[in-house]
């Protein structure tokens, strides 16, 4: 070790002396003595680091001041927090899915700031049961005969496998076998129910004899996945709904069906791929479906079961459904959303993503300009902005061949490259998250919510300025 490294080793300041600051002493009165004893020692060895790595650093009180000030605000942040979504994916998974609309919004705030009529039925004077509170809304909607909801899709099919196929074979095509998000895939969540996989047809052709030959040797349960993620094209074949359900009664077993992504808006008629909608399967006589809350449907995370009340009276008093329930935040949010597709002018207009999924394309083509010329105007000279044709995703697991027609701004920076230029946005606060796509940072607009853009343009000038800082304007 150097004497110069000795010497600036020494420099540093005593813990005690950094807490004895006036502005540790107010630091200290907004986020508490504990946090900034914490910052001041996360900066200190950050700081040690530093000089016993050979690194040209400042040892000063001005410097400890900012040092410890930056470790403060880290260890103060919350983890979970606001992103700008400029990725042109609409439901974003990484980024939460569907944001909710205003009135689920003040729904949640209502219900979570006191206390609640969760499972107290006012009329009565008695205990109630939380899913009164949604299950009507759901038969309004889809035509069932009775609903519950669970905490998401995939538990609403472990549940209904769990009641139903338990020790029993269960019968699904194999081009249906799924994976979904973070690698859970169709089968595991079949054989953790307890359920026997019974496998037919191919990966790209099942037949109506392929299922009536299982049910013929034994089978107890037909199930069909809605393949949401991914589509199988070119020489296919699969039964229709009407001659599987017609199948299935034949048999006298019961035909479950997996929508996963949940549509209770035809979108086709508005132009939107090829998803079909829940009261569909439901007037086909599919005896129970399951769908996702978050995506298509545009809500909270959740999981629809709905159908036959029998059957889901059946599910209501399986032990798993505790294990599995929403909390009253989820029922908020759910309610006020399932309310708005009673009108869908409604629906189309103040759900998030159904607007941004019918966000016209001239609309989007003003907004990038607009947003292009902000953009010059912030970074002054330091970069190059265009407007550019594109095509924004779905995403969610949603309809994966379907490329919605959209505009972008693009940002070139000579001196900057794209990803450290991403990186520093990433870092800002609010952080944006964009793509970069052919040497250039691009903001698709189509999903930028209302007031976002004042927080981008924000964003692209710390951005530029930390970036160009971090590169030693390269």
């Amino acid at each position: 070790m150097t004497s110069s490294v000795q010497e600036k080793l020494r420099g540093l300041p005593a813990v005690h002396k950094l807490l004895a600051w006036p502005s540790a002493q107010e630091w200290s009165g907004i986020y508490g003595r504990e946090a900034v004893v914490v910052a001041v020692q996360l900066a200190l060895d950050e700081w040690r680091r530093a000089i016993l790595a050979g690194e040209d650093v400042e040892v000063s009180d001005a410097a400890a001041l900012v040092r410890v000030y930056a470790k403060l605000g880290e260890y103060t942040t919350l983890r979970l927090r606001r992103v700008i979504n400029a990725t042109g994916t609409v439901l974003h998974t990484n980024l939460g899915r569907a944001p909710l609309a205003d009135v689920a919004l003040d729904a949640v705030v209502s219900v979570a700031k006191g206390y609640s009529n969760l499972e107290y039925d006012l009329a009565a004077g008695e205990r109630g049961h939380r899913y009164t509170h949604v299950e009507a809304l759901v038969c309004e909607l889809t035509g069932a005969e009775s609903a519950l909801v669970v905490n998401n899709n995939a538990a609403a099919v472990f549940l209904f496998l769990s009641e139903f196929a338990k020790g029993k074979k269960v019968i699904v095509s194999r081009g249906e076998l799924v994976e979904i998000g973070g690698s859970f895939r169709v089968s595991e969540v079949m054989r953790a129910s307890g359920a026997e996989l019974v496998e037919v047809g191919t990966t790209n052709k099942t037949h109506l004899r392929d299922y009536e030959q299982a049910l013929a040797e034994g089978a107890d349960l037909l199930l069909r996945v809605h393949t949401s993620n991914f589509r199988v094209v070119g020489f296919t074949h699969k039964p229709s709904l009407a001659d599987l359900v017609a199948l299935a009664k034949r048999y006298q077993v019961p035909f479950f069906e997996d929508l996963g992504s949940g549509s209770l808006l035809d979108l086709r008629k508005l132009g939107i791929g090829d998803e079909p909608i829940v009261r569909e399967s439901l007037a086909a006589g599919v005896d129970v479906v399951s769908f996702s809350g978050d995506k298509l449907l545009g809500g909270a995370q959740a999981g629809f079961l709905c159908g036959q009340k029998a059957l889901i009276d059946r599910l209501k008093k399986n032990q798993l459904a505790r294990a599995v329930r929403v909390d009253k935040l989820t029922l908020a949010a759910i309610e006020a959303t399932l309310r708005l597709y009673r009108d869908e002018t409604l629906a189309k207009g103040q759900i998030p993503a159904l607007r941004m999924l019918l966000a016209p394309a001239e609309e989007l083509q003003g907004r990038a300009e607009r947003l292009a010329c902000e953009v010059a105007r912030v970074i002054d000279g330091k970069a190059q902005t265009r407007v550019l044709a594109t095509f924004s995703k779905v995403g969610g697991g949603a309809l994966p061949l379907v490329d919605l027609p959209s505009y972008a701004v693009g940002v070139t920076a000579a001196s900057l490259s794209p990803d450290a230029l991403h990186t520093a946005l990433r870092r800002a606060n609010p952080p944006v998250v964009a793509r970069v796509a052919d040497d250039e940072v691009v903001f698709d607009v189509r999903t930028l919510l209302a007031g976002d853009e004042v927080d981008l343009l924000a964003a692209v000038s710390s951005a530029f300025v930390a970036a160009t800082d971090a590169e030693g304007g390269r």
